[in-house]
């Protein structure tokens, strides 16, 4: 028999649904991705990490759960919500279903509700905590609900423990700095001859020095960037020691935080893998994948560095490059699988900077 459960938004706004995935209830501020394939990339994103997630695409899981697209071992989401789900996957590569998916790892999920109109609403109003329920939340727990903060979300999710993985030839040898790093980035960096040894979050930069590395990436990861006070300090510690370095999405931003910029909170963020990100030096238009709720401020950006990718819809900060040292960032992610292609050449420009550095 399926159960109703009710999403409560901080505005006081009730959707009415249906459960699949796990039972129980959950707070977490709510945001949407417009992205129409990679559903399981968005579940495994480290990036999520506090969040409850509403896909705009109106069918999700129709290929299944396929462990080997994962981006993490587990889902950092708080829940998951869709107009609809595919209780019948199709797909040569499928190992399971959608709900029985969810289910094992805990994560709540809620269908049959008008996504459309709670995506609207997000746009109009901005990202906000919300709430899922057995039932609508009175009003009078509205405040607490609007209370709700996400917290230690970079710890939350960086790994444990130093990692070393071997690469092909092993030309170069990479720290991956993991502030919640998506899978592809390492894998993108093994097949270009990469070792890549990933390091927790908060690292000292004494020890990523100790390490020898030919070049540092900076990975993306969850929450409020300026928050990682450690992080940012030890990140400017490494640009003194000249290490090459590329940064992504979080670790973009916490890139220029460490070189004096600043970042501000979007109203509703970028999420999806059809944002236009232009390059200022060609003009030319990328189709990129994003997730990031935060964006360094351009006229914040210090007289050593300069914007070089805008946001064609908004103009925010897509992209920094540094002149007083071999370090470059971007606010998307060109690693992105589920998503467009369009941007991995900016693996090749960190591969090149590398050897420029050596």
């Amino acid at each position: 028999m399926e159960q109703r459960a009710y999403l409560t938004l901080a505005n006081g706004k009730v959707f009415a649904g249906k459960r699949f995935g796990a039972d129980g209830e959950t707070v977490g501020e709510i945001v949407f991705t417009t992205a129409m394939t990679g559903y399981l990339e968005t579940l495994t994103d480290p990036s999520y990490y506090g969040q409850i997630v509403v896909q705009t695409f109106p069918l999700i899981g129709n290929y299944g759960v396929i462990p080997s697209d994962f981006e993490s071992s587990k889902p950092r989401l708080k829940a998951y919500v869709v107009r609809e789900w595919c209780q019948d996957p199709s797909n040569f590569r499928c190992e399971g279903d959608l709900d029985t998916f969810l289910r094992e790892k805990g994560i709540i999920g809620l269908w049959d509700l008008d996504t459309r109109e709670l995506t609207k609403i997000i746009r109009e109003y901005g990202v906000m905590n919300a709430k899922i329920s057995s039932e609508p939340i009175l009003p009078a727990e509205l405040e607490e609900l609007r209370s709700f903060r996400i917290i230690d979300a970079v710890e939350s999710v960086s790994c444990g423990e130093v990692d070393i993985t071997p690469g092909r030839d092993e030309k170069h040898r990479v720290v991956l700095w993991d502030f919640g790093a998506k899978d592809n980035i390492r894998r993108e960096l093994q097949k270009r001859g990469c070792r890549v040894i990933t390091v927790p979050a908060l690292t000292p930069a004494a020890e990523i020095i100790d390490l020898h590395p030919d070049g540092i990436m900076l990975s993306n990861g969850p929450g409020d960037p300026a928050e990682n006070v450690s992080a940012i300090r030890e990140i400017a510690a490494c640009c003194e020691a000249g290490i090459p370095m590329f940064g992504i999405c979080l670790g973009h931003q916490l890139l220029a935080l460490s070189q004096g910029a600043k970042t501000e909170k979007l109203k509703y963020g970028h999420r999806g893998a059809n944002q236009p990100a232009k390059e200022l030096a060609t003009g030319r238009v990328y189709i990129t994948s994003q997730n990031h709720g935060y964006a360094v401020k351009n006229e914040t950006l210090p007289p050593s560095a300069r914007l070089s990718f805008i946001n064609a819809n908004d103009g925010t900060c897509e992209g920094i490059e540094y002149n007083h040292q071999p370090a470059f960032s971007v606010q998307f992610h060109p690693e992105a699988c589920g998503g467009p292609l369009d941007t991995r050449f900016l693996f090749d420009r960190f591969i090149a900077l590398m050897e420029g550095a050596k």
